[in-house]
């Protein structure tokens, strides 16, 4: 996140203050010292650890700003959004997520179950465009649920830095709130078909976990839980899941699997970009667009969580404002000027 901000801000010939957050500031202390190892003059980019409400609130309200760029919960970039109004400059936001992602019966089930083991679990969960909703067709949710739930059960949660495929949660907060979403699932009546508890008794190590049955209306299927916890619901058809996918108030992500791409492109209209890439000799397509009913900035077909530098990244609704990375990412840190000048030899039109 460091980075997909100040490398377009430097580009532009920018001078940069960063608030670290809190929980992590070495990461963005580090980068910082990287820039002066690179030659970047001092002054240039310039880091401010501290507390959100204590030195992110002075940096946001300082009178000296031409731009806020923030990324993090939803109810923060509302407040950064008021300090940017205050002072009429604009203002970037890359906020929370709920991304629903539709598994219909002519998928590519094993590709599919493969593919939200990386789009949920990555990062321990810790992705704000994480697949969070998964809807599967009712003819196919047995073999996907099933299926889900063995490769659930073969990942190995531990030390980041050894052999595992998952680490703990970020901190200790995180981690409470993680395990009180999935009490509030099984309190609500989901199916826990996986994982679900705490590993060990020391550090923030929380099973990779499912839930299948998961209603609409339940907590863990309306909040961003930024957790290893994946909800699996049935749907029958195409009419009935673009209204149940359309319900929230978040826009950042989704995705849908099926072999048809006639379908596939009805889900992805009004489309803006695709990008073609090849992986494993595989061709995936990623469709970066405003989908016609659920209307979120990204759009992955039969394939997950798959980025590029030159996509634009980010969300409507309540999960921002704006686009990062690519050339998108370029128009957020500069301002358009025009300059007339009257050259005398020539004279002005009249």
């Amino acid at each position: 996140m460091f980075m997909w901000k100040l490398a377009p801000a430097l580009a532009t010939g920018n001078t940069i203050v960063i608030k670290a957050a809190e929980s992590t500031p070495l990461t963005a202390l580090h980068a910082a010292h990287l820039c002066n190892e690179a030659g970047i003059p001092e002054g240039v980019v310039n880091v401010v650890p501290g507390l959100g409400e204590v030195a992110g609130a002075a940096l946001a309200g300082h009178h000296g700003l031409n731009k806020l760029a923030f990324t993090g919960e939803t109810s923060t970039g509302k407040l950064i959004m008021k300090a940017a109004a205050e002072k009429l400059i604009p203002v970037t936001l890359e906020l929370g997520g709920k991304s629903p992602s539709i598994v219909f019966e002519d998928a590519d089930i094993d590709g599919a179950v493969g593919a939200h083991q990386i789009g949920l679990f990555l990062n321990a969960g810790q992705c704000c465009c994480a697949s969070s909703r998964i809807y599967v067709h009712e003819k196919v949710y047995d073999e996907f649920a099933e299926k889900t739930t063995k490769a659930t059960k073969k990942r190995k949660v531990g030390d980041p830095f050894t052999d595992v495929d998952q680490g703990p949660q970020q901190n200790e907060e995180q981690f409470k709130k993680v395990l009180n979403y999935i009490a509030t699932g099984e309190k609500e009546g989901a199916t826990l078909l996986a994982g679900g508890k705490r590993i060990g008794k020391k550090g923030y190590f929380v099973e990779s976990t499912v839930f299948g049955n998961v209603g609409d209306n339940m907590k863990i299927s309306r909040e961003e839980i930024f957790g290893p916890v994946m909800q699996i619901t049935k749907f029958k058809d195409e009419e009935e899941v673009l209204r149940r996918a359309n319900d929230t108030q978040y826009g950042l992500a989704s995705a849908v699997f099926t072999r048809n791409l006639d379908k596939a492109n009805y889900f992805s209209r009004a489309l803006k970009l695709i990008i073609i890439f090849e992986t494993l000799f595989k061709l995936y397509l990623i469709v970066c667009c405003v989908w016609l009913i659920d209307r979120a900035g990204t759009v992955w077909i039969n394939t997950y969580d798959v980025l590029d530098a030159p996509q634009p990244f980010g969300g409507y609704k309540q999960s921002g404002i704006g686009r990062e990375k690519g050339e998108y990412a370029l128009s957020n840190f500069t301002q358009v000027k025009s300059v007339i000048q009257n050259l005398p030899k020539i004279g002005g039109w009249y």
